[in-house]
């Protein structure tokens, strides 16, 4: 018999939690000092009067051992939202064991039980093995769009035209 997971919606309680596995993450994606997310930060967005964000969490035995972080996005050619996930993490102890999978598939029982039209993210063009799994688990991945980011300095001076 397989590990059995216990995914929820994110409570106040696994904000500490949540914030140190984004750091956690943010080394392993090789940029720490890029990683400012603070515990008051991620409960306004997730637990202020309009949230805009949500949080799922994975367990095993009581202990919060990952965490999914999405938003809604909107396909204006499909007419419907979606979910676009931001983070997702598994503590190393964890992984290869499921928990990513249950993850996953809370968020698309939330598209298909919503009629969202579709579940998507981005992966670090170096991280084969998170590729894998998700390759594994029928995701796709989408080679012929370039993602665009404008932020630091640029951001004002594109405000100021």
């Amino acid at each position: 018999m397989g590990v059995s997971w216990d995914v929820r919606e994110a409570t106040p309680d696994d904000l500490a939690d949540i914030v140190e596995m984004v750091h956690e993450l943010a080394s392993y994606e090789k940029a720490p000092a890029e990683c400012t997310l603070t515990i008051s930060q991620l409960e306004a967005a997730l637990f202020g009067p309009s949230p805009a964000v949500f949080a799922h969490v994975v367990a095993r035995g009581g202990e919060v051992v990952g965490f999914a972080l999405w938003f809604l996005n909107f396909s204006t050619w499909r007419g419907v939202h979606g979910i676009y996930l931001e983070d997702l993490y598994v503590r190393p102890e964890a992984r290869r064991g499921g928990a990513a999978r249950a993850l996953l598939s809370r968020l698309a029982r939330i598209c298909t039980e919503r009629g969202y039209a579709r579940l998507e993210w981005w992966v670090l063009d170096w991280n084969a093995p998170a590729r894998d799994a998700y390759a594994a688990m029928g995701a796709r991945a989408l080679t012929e769009w370039v993602p665009y980011r404008v932020d630091g300095e640029a951001l004002p001076r594109l405000a100021e035209r």
